[in-house]
């Protein structure tokens, strides 16, 4: 399907922006899809993209005739990097607007903030964003990657690639610290020793001390599951401090939300990380999604990992909607639940029903000239750590968020 600007605006509500209200863009019988994201502050970078993939989404169904002979509504709002906004938001998506599903959050805390209203509300919640596993809640479908999915495809490639003594950086929240333990596993698992591990707050942008410190341990291998804006600093003093051609550099997050474009080649180039997209990706779904995407925003360059996540997320609920043949929660999770797949720009997504946490195609990618060189691929990878303590069919009144022991 080909779309140009001006009609994929007029096909959906363009709501979301600083402070702004949703505006109930038609009077009518139309199904409402609530959508809460940092589509400015400090997370914009990751939340633009991701809002754009839901309008595009939404549009090309609508495009299609809708769901079930009606016309999906968003009804979305930009939270600007502000975690307090999320729960407000959360509370007026499902009370106010009494919107028939959300798709939203980016950072945990920020998911953290409103499962429970959703769950509450018994309105069906979906995040799409790659996270540290554990969550179990029959009212949620996670499509990101999980740290099984992901650490336990890279640590080994990144140490056969560099060596065994790995130094660890991470981010100073639930993600990094979880993440970090999950490195540490998969580093030991495979004959390596980390020999240094450091967190930091999301804020913190100098980190000379700390690339001292990491030339005297002297690893063989850096990973660095660190977040936001702030952190991309690291990547750039390492390379200036002449360590890049050093000591390699993985990471788990560096890329989601296009931080290799930012970086020059001569910082970023070799940088290894394992996702479930990137725009390198050589498919008919991949390029048929590239197009659609530049015929509707000009151009492709903004497209990532979670704003992909995003996409498919919402095309997972839609094929949901239209297997259950109904809006109802109870009828579409059931539907979710019989192990439904669809095929996307990042490949074959399958619900997993013991957890809603998605099975997918993982790629060990190099960072090369600003773009992600596709090394290795991992198909149809289990969520196994959620899988080892969350049995939704067991427990379907699962409502925790576990600290898998590692």
């Amino acid at each position: 399907m080909s779309l140009n600007r001006r009609n994929f605006l007029a096909g959906t509500a363009t709501l979301t922006g600083a402070g702004l209200l949703p505006q109930v863009a038609m009077a009518g019988d139309r199904i409402k899809l609530g959508s809460v994201l940092d589509t400015s502050g400090i997370f914009d970078a990751y939340g633009k993209p991701m809002d754009m993939a839901m309008r595009l989404a939404v549009n090309e169904i609508n495009q299609s005739g809708g769901l079930l002979g009606k016309q999906v509504e968003v009804i979305g709002y930009d939270t600007q990097s502000d975690m307090a906004l999320y729960s407000q938001y959360g509370q007026q998506l499902t009370r106010q607007d009494k919107v028939d599903v959300v798709h939203g959050g980016i950072l945990s805390a920020s998911r953290e903030a409103i499962r429970q209203t959703m769950r509450k509300t018994k309105t069906l919640y979906f995040y799409n964003v790659l996270y540290e596993g554990g969550v179990c809640d029959r009212n949620i479908f996670i499509n990101g990657v999980t740290p099984a999915q992901q650490v336990e495809a890279l640590v080994p490639y990144a140490m056969k690639k560099a060596g065994k003594k790995v130094y660890i950086l991470a981010a100073d929240y639930n993600y990094g610290q979880i993440t970090a333990r999950w490195i540490q596993k998969f580093v030991a698992e495979n004959g390596g020793e980390t020999v240094g591990v450091d967190f930091f707050p999301l804020d913190v942008s100098d980190f000379g001390s700390t690339i001292a410190k990491i030339q005297t341990a002297a690893p063989d291998l850096v990973i660095a599951p660190l977040v936001g804006g702030a952190h991309l600093s690291f990547f750039r003093q390492w390379a200036a401090a002449g360590m890049k051609d050093r000591i390699p550099l993985a990471s788990t997050t560096l890329g989601v939300g296009n931080e290799h474009k930012v970086l020059t080649p001569e910082e970023g180039n070799g940088i290894m990380v394992a996702y479930k997209y990137s725009q390198e990706l050589d498919t008919p779904a991949n390029a048929a999604f590239k197009q659609n995407w530049a015929n509707a925003y000009g151009d492709s360059n903004s497209i990532h990992e979670i704003a992909v996540s995003n996409y498919q997320g919402v095309l997972t609920w839609a094929e949901a909607v239209r297997q259950a043949g109904s809006l109802d929660r109870d009828a579409v999770i059931a539907a979710l639940e019989t192990g439904l797949s669809i095929d996307g720009p990042a490949g074959k997504i399958t619900v997993d029903p013991k957890t809603h946490h998605a099975v997918l195609d993982v790629h060990i990618m190099e960072f090369e000239n600003q773009g992600m060189k596709v090394i290795e691929t991992l198909p149809q990878r289990q969520p196994i750590d959620t899988q080892a303590v969350c049995d939704l069919s067991a427990n379907p009144g699962d409502n925790t968020q576990y600290e898998i022991q590692i």
